[in-house]
């Protein structure tokens, strides 16, 4: 299953790469070309609503499969060609991460590759022990640190001296059955699993500037049915976690509030609603809808505020559980003072400022900036994990073609932040 989920193919220029993103809310997948710059551009785009899936985990085999079969078709027809594999996000499964490390003596020798392999290895396969005894099974397991004799901060060792190698992972892992109906669905629409990539480090992957990386940050991203948040420094993800909350819980607090049907909910989200209240609010007044109510003489005016003060409270809760996991994290300082926002959720109105007041970070918006060929319409923050699912895959494959590994480890993870770095 393991290497599977992980194997990176070695593909030519201009061939066909291919992310699908199974969310709650919404399924879509991205077809991409790389061309001669080594820089993806959407050729072919589908969308469908997720109506299988709850806090990210498959609920409805068959609902989720056939969502999955619609984008997927819709993207291929847009594009013209057709697809075998694809690259994946796992926002359910209740996906944990944590860092573990390995010490191995050295040889009198300098630090070879084959003793820096040999390392990597036996943490791998400590990290692959101890998963699956828990019943999960690991997703990502990224080298993000090395030490010689007690001296840390080495990002290379080959070469160096010393008595003792020290190397620490970051590993990421899901629930077994989780990710086993996540790629069944996938399968039972005719397609492989190229690689699967937890969420928050695909939007991560899409909207992160270099710097960032390097500095510090912690990426949000609020999808309809979960809320995950993964924290990078020195180029690596450094920590991950999901919450089972997200922007469906907002349109379920509005339908609840304002007696009204949840489609309506949404759509007075999305055109009135507010993350911070304002003056104004109070004078501007909307129509709800009441459940049950078929004429439109039934209306029921409130006012904005009203709205407002419903939205609000959840959007104050999910922030301060994300305020509370980073600082039960260990990683507070790492993850240093910048916030970037995706997904869906993160288009509500005011709730940049509203992130900034609770988690006492700046913060900013993300939104896809490695991939060329996205219309207006699809280059906003919903739509980071599938574009840093295609940042993710072309960077596995120029890491195979350049003889790096098809392992978790230096060939794929130690080459993403080089590859941004030296493309954008």
């Amino acid at each position: 299953m393991v290497e599977g989920m992980q194997r990176a193919l070695g593909r030519t220029k201009n061939s066909l790469v291919a992310a699908l993103d199974v969310g709650s809310t919404k399924t879509c997948c991205f077809l991409a070309e790389v061309g001669d710059d080594a820089r993806p551009r959407v050729i072919g785009i589908g969308q469908q609503v997720s109506r299988g899936l709850r806090h990210g985990t498959v609920v409805d085999m068959d609902a989720t499969t056939q969502a999955i079969g619609k984008a997927v078709h819709s993207a291929e027809q847009m594009a013209g060609q057709q697809i075998e594999e694809v690259f994946v996000n796992m926002s359910g499964g209740n996906p944990a991460s944590r860092t573990l490390g390995v010490d191995v003596a050295l040889s009198d020798q300098a630090v070879s590759q084959a003793e820096l392999d040999h390392a990597i290895k036996e943490c791998h396969a400590l990290d692959l022990e101890e998963t699956c005894e828990n019943d999960r099974d690991l997703i990502h397991s990224i080298p993000v640190g090395y030490a010689i004799d007690g001296s840390c901060g080495i990002k290379d060792p080959r070469g160096m001296f010393g008595r003792h190698l020290r190397v620490e992972l970051h590993s990421v892992s899901a629930a077994a059955s989780a990710l086993r109906n996540l790629t069944t669905c996938i399968e039972r629409a005719h397609l492989s699993v190229a690689g699967v990539v937890v969420s928050p480090y695909a939007s991560g992957l899409a909207a992160l500037v270099g710097d960032e990386m390097e500095m510090g940050v912690t990426v949000i991203d609020l999808g309809g049915g979960t809320t995950s948040l993964a924290a990078f420094f020195e180029g690596n993800i450094v920590y991950s976690d999901v919450l089972p909350v997200g922007g469906d819980h907002v349109t379920n607090d509005i339908a609840r509030g304002l007696s009204t049907p949840r489609v309506h909910a949404e759509r007075l989200k999305t055109l009135y609603g507010h993350a911070m209240s304002t003056l104004a609010d109070e004078q501007e007044m909307v129509d709800v809808p009441q459940v049950g109510e078929e004429d439109s003489g039934s209306q029921q005016q409130v006012a904005r505020s009203v709205l407002v003060n419903v939205i609000k409270p959840r959007l104050e809760e999910i922030l301060e559980l994300v305020r509370n996991r980073l600082a039960g994290s260990g990683v507070g300082k790492l993850a240093g003072r910048r916030v970037v926002l995706t997904g869906g959720a993160a288009q509500l109105p005011g709730l940049g400022e509203l992130a900034a007041l609770i988690l006492d970070k700046q913060v900013r918006i993300g939104r896809p900036i490695r991939i060329r060929g996205l219309a207006e319409a699809t280059s906003g923050p919903c739509y980071t994990t599938c574009a840093g699912l295609l940042t993710y895959a072309l960077a596995a494959d120029l890491s195979c073609q350049r003889g790096g590994r098809k392992e978790r480890g230096d060939g794929l993870f130690g080459r993403l932040s080089l590859w941004i770095k030296e493309h954008f």
